[in-house]
């Protein structure tokens, strides 16, 4: 099995340091399934101030990440293709469930550039296979979306999860949300555990937990249901 490697350039590695070293991402670290590097700009700038941001030409409120110390950070790691660069940005695609099992699945090592200020020099995209976002929102730094990039893509890694069968079972992996599910004791506050949850039916079980997905999605997700339906070959109401 071939290790997946991530490169994260970021002007604050300390942020990734807990994180890391915590819950199933730790162990798949310490496990080898896959491995972070942390590169920081400022190692890379020639100035005796290490400075990694400038002004922007035309005028303009903010700052921006100069290119050559970004340029510098990746151009300084090692090639294993197939790769993918990435810049963590407002103007890129908002994570998904898929673009995770693409990159599980299908590239050997990711180079994540943690965007900061106003934004990068424009001419950093040419580094740049996809600009990817947290969502349609903004935030004060690139790591927080690098982490949750890091967490959704190195939870599918084999052996990262200790049931693989539950990863398939979630929300999202068949296009629909996940189905309510409640643990002992079977009654709480006078709520109750559905009875077809009591009856050891598996069938039963199955049948209630797809219906269940779907009117969740249903009315939780129209756009996701909508998408599903189109793409069923047959489903009932």
């Amino acid at each position: 099995m071939t290790t997946l490697r991530f490169d994260i350039v970021t002007l604050f590695p300390d942020f990734f340091t807990s994180p890391l070293n915590s819950g199933l991402l730790g162990k798949a670290l310490a496990k080898q399934i896959a491995t972070v590097n942390l590169v920081n700009p400022r190692d890379f700038t020639t100035d005796k101030h290490h400075k990694v941001d400038d002004e922007p030409y035309g005028g303009g409120v903010g700052m921006l990440l100069k290119p050559e110390p970004i340029f510098a950070a990746v151009e300084s790691l090692p090639v294993l293709a197939p790769r993918e660069v990435l810049l963590m940005s407002p103007q890129g695609q908002p994570m998904n469930q898929r673009m995770f099992q693409s990159l599980a699945t299908d590239v050997q090592q990711v180079v994540i550039i943690c965007g900061h200020y106003e934004g990068v020099d424009e001419r950093v995209l040419h580094l740049v296979t996809q600009e990817v976002s947290l969502g349609d929102f903004v935030l004060t730094c690139g790591e927080i979306p690098a982490l949750a990039l890091l967490n959704g893509v190195i939870r599918l890694l084999p052996g990262t999860v200790g049931k693989e069968e539950s990863l398939k079972l979630e929300s999202f992996e068949a296009g629909l949300l996940d189905y309510p599910q409640y643990t002992r004791p079977a009654e709480f506050r006078g709520w109750k555990v559905p009875d077809v949850l009591l009856s050891g039916n598996h069938q039963a079980i199955a049948e209630w937990r797809k219906q269940q997905q779907i009117q969740r999605t249903r009315e939780r997700r129209p756009d996701l249901w909508q998408t599903w339906k189109e793409n069923s070959e047959s489903f009932e109401f």
